[in-house]
């Protein structure tokens, strides 16, 4: 296994070491897509909050979900029916594990080792099937999971995780995109309030397919989702999409990761975000690589944060990589701030209220994400959820 600290070897023949640590022949890491990867938790350091991964995150409320045992079995689950997809749960020694990808951090390792069975989703319809896997009753005992989502070629489905109730969960979700199938991944994340959960999705799409995740994250004390989309095939298409509101004391956490490893890819990234209330902290990473094949790739990212109050953080930091010069095109924003005194002036001079002019401000901004899930049923709820964060305080 790689070792944990990860480096590279920047020896040159005719060059000898200095005695002081060879620290002349180890390079800390700087790039996303040189970060090591392993299964095994022990490939991984102990995480103090000063790594580049870990620098944002309340590190000391995830001592159980980082060093600790995890209860390994099955997560109590729910699963819709609908023709054309199937649920089974599988060794986790079978050849369908790991074949998204596998773990950048001690995190997802210490789940990828504990899980004891892998919850596996298949979609195999052509026509578009929804599903909703609804994971609650979680308990407050740290647990590990396991989730594979699976298109067949030229599927097209719409996989809705839902997660709500009690949690200390650290988990690893793979998502396997056929070629020519349509996926769409939603994770909503509406734990209580004192809720820790911690994933790392994994995705990989084949040709000419095409992948759409979105990530709605409103409760949780502690929420850190990072998602990894690899585009590996040639014509292959992702878009991650992202909507979060953090309340007071509330972290919530995104690290995106879209990783061009084939000609003529497309991927669009936006992320946007609302907070209110002493201690709300959000972070947002935008990775975007574009490898030296990936000719003719179109890449852009972009993150937006709406300040609500006083005592907030929203911390924003979009990455791009480029080891190709023959590009359609690629770009990445960023941008943190209050309101619009314009646009609730002109509000206003319609004859309505600052306070609904400011809700009416903050509930477009969201939707604008949610709106793209395609479910009409979980559209409702989520939006009624947002209406339930505003209710409380828009000032």
């Amino acid at each position: 296994m790689t070792e944990a600290v990860a480096t590279k070897d920047t020896a040159q023949h005719g060059l000898t070491a200095h005695s002081d640590g060879d620290w002349d022949n180890r390079v800390p890491v700087q790039t996303r897509s040189d970060r090591p990867k392993s299964t095994d938790v022990a490939d991984f350091p102990q995480v103090t909050g000063r790594e580049a991964v870990w620098k944002f995150t309340p590190v000391a409320k995830l001592d159980a979900l980082l060093n600790g045992a995890l209860d390994g079995a099955r997560l109590p689950v729910s699963v819709s029916e609908a023709a054309g997809v199937s649920s089974e749960w599988i060794a986790r020694d079978d050849a369908r594990v790991g074949r998204a990808g596998i773990p950048e951090e001690r995190g997802a390792a210490a789940a990828w080792g504990a899980f004891d069975e892998a919850h596996l989703v298949t979609v195999a319809s052509e026509e578009r099937r929804t599903v909703v896997v609804a994971r609650d009753a979680l308990g407050t005992a740290p647990r590990a999971g396991h989730t594979i989502i699976e298109a067949a070629p030229h599927s097209t489905g719409l996989v809705i995780l839902e997660n709500s109730g009690a949690a200390q969960l650290s988990e690893n979700v793979e998502i396997v995109v056929g070629d020519g199938a349509k996926l769409t991944v939603v994770s909503v994340q509406q734990w209580d309030d004192e809720a820790i959960h911690l994933a790392s999705h994994y995705a990989s799409v084949g040709r000419d397919a095409s992948l759409t995740h979105i990530v709605v994250s409103l409760g949780g004390g502690l929420v850190r989702l990072n998602p990894s989309i690899h585009l590996d095939h040639e014509g292959a298409n992702g878009e991650a999409l992202g909507a979060y509101f953090a309340d007071a004391g509330q972290h919530l956490e995104h690290q995106v990761y879209l990783d061009h490893d084939a000609p003529h890819t497309r991927s669009r990234v936006t992320y946007k975000g609302a907070l209110q209330g002493e201690g709300a902290h959000t972070v947002w990473i935008g990775d975007v690589l574009i490898r030296n094949n990936a000719t003719g790739t179109d890449s852009y990212e972009q993150n937006r944060n709406l300040v609500l109050s006083e005592g907030t953080r929203a911390d924003s930091i979009p990455n791009l990589e480029i080891e190709t010069g023959d590009i359609a095109g690629a770009g990445h924003a960023s941008a943190t701030g209050r309101f619009d005194d314009e646009h609730i002036f002109y509000l206003q001079s319609r004859g309505i209220s600052e306070e609904e002019a400011r809700k009416l401000v903050v509930r477009g901004f969201l939707l604008e994400v949610i709106a793209q899930i395609g479910d009409e049923a979980t559209e409702e709820r989520l939006q009624a959820a947002v209406e339930a964060e505003l209710a409380e305080s828009v000032r």
